[in-house]
């Protein structure tokens, strides 16, 4: 057995899985993930379930089935989750509806044109003579690896869907080529009919003998942040100038634990991936076939050691084989009207979903719009409140100057009342005086505390500006008593009207009460010099 030795580098440790493996000598290996290859096996994700619905619904003689029967066929259908929530996922496959005149029926399922039509050209592409006769050569290949030239027809239906054969091969492909393959009576199984040398070649054996020379060495390629150490190096050239033995020859003379006999069940998955038309299948299915010809340990233990012949991807929870010479920057290098048919299916299941993407996308977008208009509606109301208030502070002003200026040319009149009487009324003017001005700043500090918030957050950053006090407050006071960013607070402009008018009274009078208190002081105060 080869030592096993492998080390990571630390720059791509977030693309890697550790993924213990068990040999005969308890070898254990960490592998690297490639994303191109991951790529490949997850886009066909629900694929596999999709068009065995999509053949259980065209089996039907009405076209259609209800909901309820995919729950108990679930199993054998592949469906990875609840079979109803499934189908909704893909609209653009499925279409949900009740049958007419049955009111108390489950749902029921029928594919949409758009399904139909590529599985039209699906049927029409497996009904040419030229694709027969390609699927019909890939099954003889798969015959023709096995040492008894026979497999169970269980064993072929695992690789059905990778050999690219209808549903009905059985009744299709087999007897329209007699001389190849026959079923046994009696027992399930596909039998070779006679030997080909023309096809028991190996792709190994035509590209050498293509450039004139012996075939040996396998193409290998390591995913990106793989290392190995002398050792494993020394090893692996070694072991490819081995020489190589067919995967159509019997190998029963070589030791199960030589490196001859690795080599031989490296070239059988070789030649098996190969035959197969996307170039992968599932583990299980390798290992199924392993079992059947009592080599599944050189099956587990090729996989274990080549992982730069032969990928295991372990996404769609499962782990699929993947071949990697038949692919190049994640995509698959042989062209096939079959993968090009399974493409348009992928490209039909996530349709609805890039729709859903852009509609979302779209929402956002008008949902931002709506609100940027919003603000700047309310920005602009706050100027308009501002301008209002401004005016009536002009107005009220105004208005306690003239007052004033006209009291104190009738003061003259009020040269008698006494010292203790002006007193009072000191008293009672700055009381009332105090009262208006605390009323005006719990207003004014009310309606400016939503305004001022977005000056200090963005006084944060070093570039907002302070709005005055005064021209907030008049702003609002022109705005007939509403308060900008206060919901639900709104004060009636027939209420603002009046607390405007009684202000102005209030304003009036206490200036007019000041300057005659002014004025008696004024001329009282010699009589006291006088006296004293």
């Amino acid at each position: 057995m080869p030592p096993f030795h492998l080390t990571l580098r630390s720059a791509h440790r977030r693309h890697i899985t550790h993924r213990t493996f068990f040999t005969d000598t308890t070898t254990t290996t960490n592998r690297v993930r490639d994303r191109g290859l991951d790529h490949v096996v997850e886009r066909e994700k629900n694929l596999r379930p999709i068009m065995n619905i999509k053949n259980l619904i065209k089996s039907e003689p009405s076209k259609s089935l209800p909901i309820s029967l995919l729950t108990k066929s679930r199993h054998s259908l592949q469906i990875p989750t609840r079979p109803v929530d499934f189908v909704r996922q893909f609209p653009s496959i499925f279409q949900e509806f009740l049958p007419a005149g049955l009111s108390s029926v489950h749902p029921h399922l029928r594919l949409t044109p758009q399904l139909l039509d590529i599985d039209a050209r699906e049927q029409l592409m497996y009904q040419t003579h030229s694709y027969s006769h390609q699927a019909a050569d890939r099954l003889f290949k798969l015959l023709m690896l096995v040492r008894s030239n026979r497999l169970p027809l269980n064993v072929v239906d695992l690789f059905k869907w990778d050999l690219g054969l209808p549903e009905n091969y059985v009744e299709s492909i087999v007897p329209e080529f007699p001389d190849y393959f026959k079923v046994v009576t009696g027992k399930p199984e596909l039998e070779m009919v006679c030997w080909s040398d023309e096809l028991a070649t190996s792709v190994m054996e035509k590209k050498a003998k293509a450039k004139g020379a012996v075939p040996a060495a396998f193409p290998v390629q390591f995913s990106r942040g793989f290392e190995m150490d002398k050792k494993m190096k020394k090893w692996i050239d070694e072991w490819q100038k081995l020489p190589y033995v067919s995967p159509y020859e019997n190998a029963a003379h070589l030791s199960s634990q030589s490196d001859e006999s690795d080599k031989w069940a490296v070239a059988v998955l070789h030649e098996l991936l190969h035959i197969l038309v996307p170039k992968k299948t599932d583990k299980e299915n390798v290992l199924a076939l392993g079992e059947y010809l009592g080599i599944r340990s050189r099956f587990k233990r090729a996989l274990l050691n080549h992982p730069g012949i032969l990928y295991v991807s372990s996404k769609n929870r499962t782990h699929t084989v993947v071949l990697r010479e038949g692919y190049k920057r994640g995509a698959i290098i042989e062209n096939h009207p079959l993968m090009d048919i399974r493409s348009e299916y992928i490209h039909l299941m996530n349709a609805v979903k890039e729709d859903d993407k852009g509609v979302s996308s779209k929402e956002k977008k008008r949902k931002r719009t709506k609100g940027d208009e919003d603000v700047k509606g309310e920005d602009v109301d706050e100027d308009d409140d501002d301008e209002n208030v401004e005016e009536l502070g002009g107005e009220l002003r105004d208005s306690s100057e003239g007052e004033v200026e006209h009291d104190e040319v009738d003061g003259g009149e009020d040269e008698e009342e006494d010292e203790d009487d002006d007193e009072e009324e000191e008293d009672r003017m700055t009381s009332i005086v105090m009262n208006d001005a605390n009323t005006r700043g719990r207003r004014a500090s009310k309606s400016n505390f939503d305004v001022t918030r977005p000056s200090l957050s963005a006084g944060r950053g070093g570039s907002s500006q302070r709005r005055d006090w005064g021209s907030d407050n008049a702003e609002r006071g022109r705005s007939g008593g509403e308060y900008p960013g206060r919901r639900g607070n709104r004060v009636p402009s027939a209420t603002s009207r009046r607390t405007q008018a009684d202000v102005r009274h209030n304003f009036g009078e206490n200036s007019r009460e000041g300057s005659n208190r002014s004025r008696s002081r004024g001329r009282s105060s010699p009589d006291k010099k006088t006296c004293v």
